[in-house]
């Protein structure tokens, strides 16, 4: 098996707990809660800058749509 693979494969379950105590020990059992109060908020905020930004390019691409359709070629009388 190579290197690569071992390196990409996901932990199984002593890996887990390993982590998690680990992650006990770093930052506490009142931290915690808080750090993923704040995770949760980044993330929110995230989709809603992402939703954001897909809105107003949408409404940009109907706006040309609506004015592109509007114009019409002017009329050649000879």
């Amino acid at each position: 098996m190579s290197n690569i693979t071992l390196l990409l494969s996901m932990p199984g379950g002593s890996e887990w707990i390993l982590i998690i105590l680990a992650v006990l020990i770093l930052f506490g059992g009142r931290k915690i809660p808080e750090f993923m109060r704040g995770l949760g908020k980044g993330i929110r905020e995230f989709n809603d800058a992402k939703n954001s930004a897909k809105r107003e390019i949408e409404e940009g691409m109907k706006e040309k749509k609506e004015t592109t359709s509007t114009t019409t070629p002017a009329n050649n009388q000879a």
